[in-house]
């Protein structure tokens, strides 16, 4: 396997104070100090709100986060201790970014910077996709190829249950997206004409917004209407609730830093296995399968390279378990992954190469209905 550059340890460090610095600001901005926080239960659950009073006399609730977000709630306690420097931020960016540090491209930058402004990672959505991708050099420490994240669009996604659960929504989602781009326009869904999923600008850059099928196929192929974000709606993806459960906090090299809600890189990988092999078969979905492929290749090594194979091992046992459907996509992607990726993960896996050269073989001979050795994850 190849040797993975790992970043000094400098700009680690200042990566990891970057994201808590960028947390304290997008506090500092969506919490005023004349505001209050107050505990809520919902369904046995407790989760912060602010309420902020207004000249009418009534608070403005908004929504926080959950109790159990250790780093929300150590923010709630010290709120009025935090302290923020744009100027210093804005320096660790630029270092960061001369030490080979990926960033996003100055729009995909801009796009995100205002979602984020506009409330949509408090809210709990997740940037998904190569944006997102660009995030894992500085969370694991590792150069990961620039060519790996070039992207023409911008997705996210929301669980359902959260985006109607919050009580709590974003601005109107146009809006948002006009003040980066005035041309900017929604683009309705095909199978509702009155609700939208994605947002397009003259030159077709793409912002899109995802959901996890809950469960019934009723749902695919239908948008769901988010509560939470905007009066936007979202495509019921399979598969997507795996990608997005449990995200990570991290921040996106761009202007001052902005703090961001990524998918855990475990699952991102995992994912991509699977989606790869449902891509359509022209050549643009050729593309984007081969991309999938080479971000889960770098990233199963770099996972590997800084010694999270427990974790990777965990998500991909996961994933095995979840049935027929979801084997068949991770032994159907498997067939083309990169053989940086394949050995990556038979160390993860504790697997011997020729058992997982076998499921390669198996699959080309057998249209790749496959059967492998799943790993049961730690729980």
């Amino acid at each position: 396997m190849l040797m993975m550059k790992e970043i000094d340890i400098s700009y680690r460090t200042m990566f990891a104070e970057l994201v808590q610095r960028s947390l304290d600001a997008r506090f500092q901005a969506d919490f005023p100090l004349e505001g209050r926080f107050v505990t809520v239960p919902v369904k046995g659950r407790d989760y912060w709100y602010f309420d902020l009073p207004t000249p009418e006399g009534k608070d403005k609730r908004s929504y926080v986060g959950p109790h159990s977000d250790e780093e929300i709630t150590v923010r709630v306690k010290a709120h009025k201790e935090i302290k923020d420097s744009l100027r210093e931020r804005r320096r660790m960016v630029t270092s960061l970014r001369r030490a080979g540090l990926p960033g996003p491209d100055p729009f995909a930058g801009d796009v995100t910077k205002a979602l984020a402004d506009a409330g949509l990672f408090r809210l709990r959505a997740v940037l998904i996709g190569s944006v997102a991708f660009s995030t894992y050099a500085g969370m694991l420490g590792v150069r990961l190829p620039s060519a790996a994240m070039q992207t023409g669009d911008a997705d996210f996604a929301q669980d359902f249950a959260i985006s109607a659960g919050v009580q709590d929504s974003m601005p109107p989602m146009l809006e948002v997206l006009q003040s980066v781009d005035p041309e900017f326009r929604a683009v309705p869904h095909q199978a509702d004409q009155a609700k939208v999923v994605a947002f397009q600008n003259p030159k077709s850059y793409r912002v899109e917004f995802l959901t996890g099928n809950r469960g019934s196929d009723e749902y695919a192929g239908k948008p769901s209407p988010m509560p939470a974000l905007g009066g936007a709606s979202a495509e019921n993806l399979r598969f997507l609730d795996y990608l997005i459960y449990e995200p990570v906090r991290t921040v996106l090299l761009h202007r001052e830093g902005v703090n961001v809600l990524v998918p855990a890189p475990e699952r991102y990988a995992v994912h991509k296995i699977i989606v790869s092999s449902r891509r359509l078969t022209d050549t643009l979905g050729r593309l984007k399968s081969d991309k999938d492929l080479t971000q889960a290749g770098l990233l199963f090594e770099a996972l590997m390279e800084t010694r999270h194979g427990d974790e990777l091992a965990d998500a991909w046992g996961e994933a095995w378990d979840r049935g027929g459907s979801w084997r068949e996509g991770l032994c159907s992607g498997l067939l083309r992954l990169p053989d940086n990726g394949v050995k990556a993960l038979a160390k993860a896996l504790g697997s011997q190469m020729p058992d997982l050269e076998k499921i390669r073989g198996d699959g080309r001979s057998r249209g790749h209905h496959t059967e492998a050795s799943g790993r049961t994850p730690r729980r």
